[in-house]
């Protein structure tokens, strides 16, 4: 299966060479597996779909940093990617179309990610139909005046919002626990917005300084999602008959728990413990990958390799050794071969 990522990317590869010529609807239909909301948004709005590309580009590389180290390392990210992606076959359900901790944090971490391009390409300037925030300055603080850019976060959330949700409007509880984990992905970036500021006068005196509201670095919303995924909340599915028929709706397995807020991820499918390839829940297993021989934890050889054992072999590398500080100013290094062992789950 080809990834939505790498679709929207060629797609726009191929569009750019003929938008002087007024064919947007064939750049837009190029993209497969958007819903008929999808397309209408990407032919409204083409000048920001890459944002919307690059968005989902942060969004799997930061999931794949935060999970490195664990059994579950966002691999298969590439070959399915439900929020974006074409409708997987309900009835193979493989891969992230699924009700996992995992799947909660792929929507999250993805659409925080479209959200954060979106916003970041407005306020450089990339996007004629956005720019700066100007509706949430507030009153100047002490020794500091508004200036700069703020960066409209509220412009990229309703991006991602309109586009990423436009796909779970179904009556059912993997779409309202899509649209959940979607809106926490976005309200991260809100709650971690701070301001940035900047001084100006002679000789560094900073006799005036100017503020604006600004994205954290993409890291500190990884992070902050997986502090997220780590404490998500297990839900049960509960059917109600309404006048369009039957709904879906979830709520929380254990009262004695505090109920999720919006800010929370929720999930309410068991996940594999992914040691083993296994089409149907998209995991690729973990025979072959490094693992920490002295970690007591999860990247370590036992946990990791999930008690079969791991190979061990040695790579020889080239690194700088012998580094010389000269005054003033460089330093000199020699180059130096070096052997390490590499450890493999068997």
């Amino acid at each position: 299966v080809v990834s939505f990522y790498e679709d929207l990317q060629m797609s726009l590869a191929v569009g750019h060479q003929y938008s002087s010529l007024g064919t947007q609807p064939i750049l837009c239909g190029s993209i497969p597996g958007l819903v008929p909301k999808q397309l209408r948004f990407c032919r409204n709005y083409v000048e920001i779909m890459p944002s919307v590309a690059e968005g989902v580009k942060i969004g799997i590389q930061e999931c794949q940093h935060q999970f490195r180290g664990r059994r579950w390392n966002c691999t298969t990210l590439n070959d399915n990617l439900a929020i974006f992606g074409p409708v997987l076959d309900k009835g193979k359900d493989t891969g992230y179309n699924q009700a996992t901790r995992e799947s909660a944090f792929v929507h999250a971490i993805a659409s925080a990610g479209v959200a954060f391009a979106v916003t970041r390409a407005c306020g450089e300037g990339s996007a004629t139909i956005c720019g700066c925030d100007t509706r949430h300055k507030g009153p100047p603080g002490e020794g500091w005046k508004w200036g700069g850019c703020s960066e409209d976060v509220e412009f990229g959330s309703s991006v991602s919002r309109e586009f990423a949700d436009a796909r779970e409007n179904r009556p059912d509880a993997r779409s309202a626990m899509n649209r959940q984990n979607n809106e926490a992905g976005r309200m991260s970036l809100n709650d971690n917005m701070f301001l940035k500021c900047k001084c100006h006068g002679l000789s560094g005196s900073c006799e005036v300084k100017t503020c604006w509201w600004s994205q954290p670095d993409f890291r500190v919303i990884g992070d902050y999602m997986k502090d997220k995924y780590d404490s998500a909340s297990e839900m049960v599915v509960e059917k109600h008959k309404e006048s369009r028929g039957w709904v879906e709706t979830l709520r929380p397995k254990y009262n004695y728990f505090k109920p999720p807020t919006d800010r929370d991820l929720v999930y309410y499918e068991s996940s594999p413990n992914f040691c083993d390839p296994n089409p149907v829940t998209g995991s690729f297993g973990t025979r072959d990958r490094v693992c920490n021989l002295t970690s007591h934890g999860i990247d370590g050889c036992d946990l990791l390799c999930c008690g079969r054992g791991h190979n061990t072999r040695t790579e020889k590398r080239k690194e700088k050794c012998h580094c010389i500080f000269h005054w003033c100013c460089y330093v000199s290094c020699q180059e130096c071969v070096r052997d390490y062992d590499v450890h493999t789950c068997k």
